[in-house]
């Protein structure tokens, strides 16, 4: 069984599918996929994300706003709380994070933001899913000065260097790897791939975003993790059997769900 942990279910075109998201789902499972978080990214989608996804026990959420949405304002820890408490799927908290490739004229907002999604999580005791890009330093200096290793999360899609990962890991958190791992410029992200322990990897697709080799280009769909895990098995000299048993006892741990969907 694998498990993608971190999905946008309701940006993914529904065409090539049938139309529906049974549709995205059958094609998961025949390729071994049978679980999934669908990650928020605002306020105003939040609604609709959570009816297309109502009747389907597979899909877990998140609720939070992505460092390069332009909202206006950031949420309130009230709100982010009262979100969650109200929706029994939601098992996260984001994704927050800081993104200064496209945000650099929003640091403050992006850190005031990324702040009360660590406050939430902490008054939730549920983990955090951030963004980092471009904002190595002030990322890992917010997470610590805000206590987010009390309650843990995942940096998702990880891109960088294992000095960072280090890092990340002492304050509690896990690494996902996206489709990026799997392109041949990289190296860095590769060898933190090999390198992260067994209990702390995670593997995703970020669809539909990011598809992996042999799929570069593509829209990206929750299928799709089955290849990020067997280039991380390869890297890592493992099975797929093991990657996929590892990353779906983590995932579960993680974020405190059932083994079983």
């Amino acid at each position: 069984m694998l498990i993608d942990s971190h999905c946008h279910l309701d940006r993914i075109d529904l065409a090539s599918f049938g139309g529906s998201l049974a549709g995205v789902l059958e094609t998961a499972a025949a390729h071994g996929v049978t679980r999934l978080l669908s990650v928020a990214v605002d306020l105003e989608s939040w609604p609709a994300l959570a009816r297309m996804t109502e009747p389907y026990p597979q899909i877990a959420l998140s609720v939070g706003v992505h460092p390069g949405e332009d909202s206006g304002r950031a949420p309130t820890v009230a709100e982010l709380v009262a979100l969650s408490r109200a929706e029994p799927r939601v098992v996260a908290l984001g994704e927050t994070g800081l993104d200064y490739y496209y945000g650099r004229d929003r640091i403050a907002h992006q850190q005031d933001g990324f702040r009360i999604h660590i406050a939430a999580a902490r008054e939730l005791g549920k983990p955090l899913i951030v963004h980092t890009r471009d904002a190595r330093e002030d990322t890992l200096r917010i997470l610590e000065q805000e206590g987010a290793a009390e309650v843990g999360g995942v940096l998702h899609c990880f891109t960088e260097d294992w000095a960072m990962a280090e890092r990340a890991l002492a304050l509690n958190f896990h690494l996902s790897f996206s489709g990026i791992v799997t392109f041949k410029n990289a190296k860095q992200i590769q060898d933190a791939a090999r390198r992260v322990p067994a209990e702390r990897l995670l593997v995703e697709t970020d669809s539909p975003y990011l598809a992996p080799t042999p799929h570069r280009g593509k829209p990206n769909h929750p299928a799709w993790v089955r290849h990020v895990a067997e280039f991380v098995a390869q890297l890592r000299g493992e099975s797929l059997e093991q990657v996929a048993m590892v990353t779906t006892a983590n995932y579960c741990r993680l974020f405190g769900v059932q083994a079983a969907p």
